[in-house]
């Protein structure tokens, strides 16, 4: 069984949540995908893959992992056994990870303006949350039509913040929270 876990929920430059980034545990095996300053993955991590090599902080990250002796964060398929991940294109030079173990499948897709079609049916989509709340709840509504069955929304701006802030829930899906655990 697999783990996803949310070490941050919050965009780059965000003062409330550390960087968007996730944890995913199988068996033995961790692979931190994203994070920052905040939300960075343990050290005992097998690989560090990031959505941009050229972000915001990269050269934060690359500092990191040459301080922890943890692995230099690339764009990079990872595969052990069952567990593949695969980046995918969502902009220029920004990648999503198709997660796959066995039949199930979760993609982290928090700069994808829209779920891309390879996330159709997946089991759980990590999306962007930074939007306004209109461009949210429509991402929401673009996510439901490929039933695409949990989506969890990160990297949330101040427009998102403001809504969690009001109690307001997306129209589908959730507001991501730092710490939560997910299986796949």
């Amino acid at each position: 069984m697999s783990r996803l876990i949310l070490l941050g929920i919050g965009t780059a430059d965000s003062s409330r949540f550390a960087p968007a980034g996730l944890l995913l545990e199988y068996g033995h095996i961790r692979v931190g995908i994203d994070g920052g300053p905040g939300s960075e993955p343990p050290e005992n991590i097998d690989a560090w893959l990031v959505r941009d090599e050229e972000g915001p902080l990269q050269g934060e990250l690359l500092r990191i992992a040459g301080e922890t002796g943890m692995p230099a964060p690339v764009v990079s398929p990872y595969r052990h056994g069952p567990l593949k991940i695969e980046p995918l294109p969502v902009a220029d030079h920004v990648y999503g990870y198709r997660i796959g173990v066995g039949q199930h499948v979760a993609a982290w897709v928090p700069e994808a303006a829209e779920p891309p079609p390879w996330t159709e049916g997946m089991d759980l989509v990590f999306a962007d949350g930074s939007a306004a709340v209109s461009r949210t709840q429509e991402l929401a509504r673009t996510a439901k039509r490929p039933r695409v069955q949990r989506l969890i929304l990160v990297r949330l701006g101040t427009a998102a913040l403001a809504a969690l802030d009001a109690g307001e829930q997306p129209s589908y899906g959730e507001w991501g929270e730092e710490g939560r655990k997910y299986r796949m």
